[in-house]
């Protein structure tokens, strides 16, 4: 197994970029031969033939270089640009030198280097270039044998007109391959910063809520003793409306006990918990069970037809869902509905719709992207089901009408066997 380093990498994905380059040029030369002997018979044809026949040796070679070791610094690069250059320069010594319009193909290898190589080489290479340029202005042979200035002004112009149009696809090629790249990172990198800043806020919650626990704790042992004293100390003459009260005293601080241990194996099991693939039938008959136990008499409506697809859940993506579900019942009471279907781009939809109008505040931009006001609870839950739902890869949506409140999970199916049941 071969290893390659960064920079090795990146040289062996350019390799086809120069191939592709070298073979461009290659071909513009031929061209160019090709079209000025159908109007001027060329003083060195055989010679700027030899010229082109060696380059396109040395793209061959390069690219096999490149493919097969790539090299671990770019030094070698620089010395392959170099040859670019000198045998580019060779051809337009053949065909006229810097009177030849196609002199500008020596900026191709320049700016590939810049591209590809450090700062100082790159710079070694255009100065390398102004020289070759100069060279060319100096010393060069004539395009023909014997004077034909007619021709060779028209031939000046087709070639004017060619190095334009050559200059313009390289520009929507290469500026406009590099604009797009340039705006995709910046896309990502937004994208980058958004989910940092979530997840910052997640794990201060996260702190928040474990140092709560941790101090709650205390108080709730003690009103456990002081219930039982009081019990004890009034049994004798206690009546049945104290007695009563304080029993549900008691269930409620067994509640609220059981509320905190719940929230400390949750924290452990995300922690340690690894994703579990079951299918969408198995996944909300799961949920009905949880929310039947939250509300008996929650006004619930589930689906009765499921799409056949798997998707990747965890304790968490279950809380998320269940807060969600207590929100619509906390808006909308009388009605809530559940359904799920699977789009056409292969992602399964939760849809959770109410007729209230409780989350028309939080919904302003995208839903759970911030903390918002509740006049129910602390008003994280819709942030955290949000950030829980974008960290298994789904997103959440949401549309509000006249008529209540839609809220959509989409999460990307899953393809292969699954360990849940079925």
């Amino acid at each position: 197994m071969e290893w390659f380093t960064h920079s090795q990498t990146g040289f062996r994905q350019a390799a086809r970029y120069l191939l592709s380059m070298r073979l461009a040029i290659m071909a513009i030369q031929l061209v160019a031969i090709a079209i000025a002997e159908t109007m001027v018979q060329l003083a060195h044809r055989a010679e700027a033939l030899l010229v082109c026949l060696l380059y396109g040796v040395l793209a061959t070679l390069g690219w096999l270089w490149f493919n097969r070791r790539p090299p671990q610094a770019a030094s070698p690069v620089s010395l392959t640009l170099a040859i670019d250059l000198a045998l580019i320069g060779w051809w337009l010594y053949f065909t006229g030198g810097y009177t030849n319009p196609l002199v500008s193909l020596l900026l191709l290898p320049i700016a590939v280097a810049i591209i590809l190589v450090p700062t100082r080489q790159s710079l070694v290479l255009t100065l390398a270039g102004i020289a070759v340029y100069t060279a060319l202005a100096l010393w060069h042979t004539p395009v023909v044998l014997h004077h034909q200035d007619g021709d060779l002004a028209q031939l000046h112009l087709i070639g004017m007109w060619a190095t334009f149009t050559l200059t313009a696809g390289i520009l929507l090629l290469v500026v406009g391959t590099l604009a797009r790249r340039l705006r995709h990172q910046q896309s990502q990198l937004a994208t980058f910063r958004e989910s940092r800043l979530r997840d910052e806020q997640v794990i201060a919650l996260g702190l928040s809520s474990a140092a709560v626990a941790h101090r709650l704790g205390t108080p709730l042992n003690t009103m456990t003793l002081l219930i039982d004293e009081v019990r004890a100390y009034t049994q004798s003459k206690a009546s049945p409306e104290l007695s009563e009260d304080l029993d549900m005293l008691e269930q409620q601080v067994q509640l609220c006990s059981g509320h905190l241990q719940k929230l400390t194996k949750t924290a452990v099991d995300a922690k340690t918990a690894q994703l579990e693939t079951v299918t969408v039938k198995h996944w909300l008959a799961r949920l009905r069970e949880s929310a039947t136990l939250l509300w008996p008499s929650g006004p619930l409506h589930w689906p009765t037809n499921y799409p056949k697809a798997s998707v990747n859940v965890d304790a968490t993506l279950d809380q998320a869902v269940l807060n969600l579900l207590d929100n619509a019942l906390t808006a909308s009471p009388y009605w809530v509905a559940v359904s799920s279907r699977l789009s056409d781009d292969d992602q399964v939809e939760i849809i959770v719709e109410d007729h209230g109008d409780g989350l028309e505040s939080s919904l302003q931009g995208a839903p759970g992207e911030e903390i918002v006001d509740s006049r129910n609870g602390l008003g994280v839950g819709l942030f955290l089901s949000n950030a829980t739902i974008q960290r298994l890869g789904g997103s959440l949506k949401a549309k509000t009408s006249g008529s209540g409140t839609t809220m959509m999970i989409v999460l990307p199916a899953v393809t292969g066997k699954t360990s849940g049941a079925h």
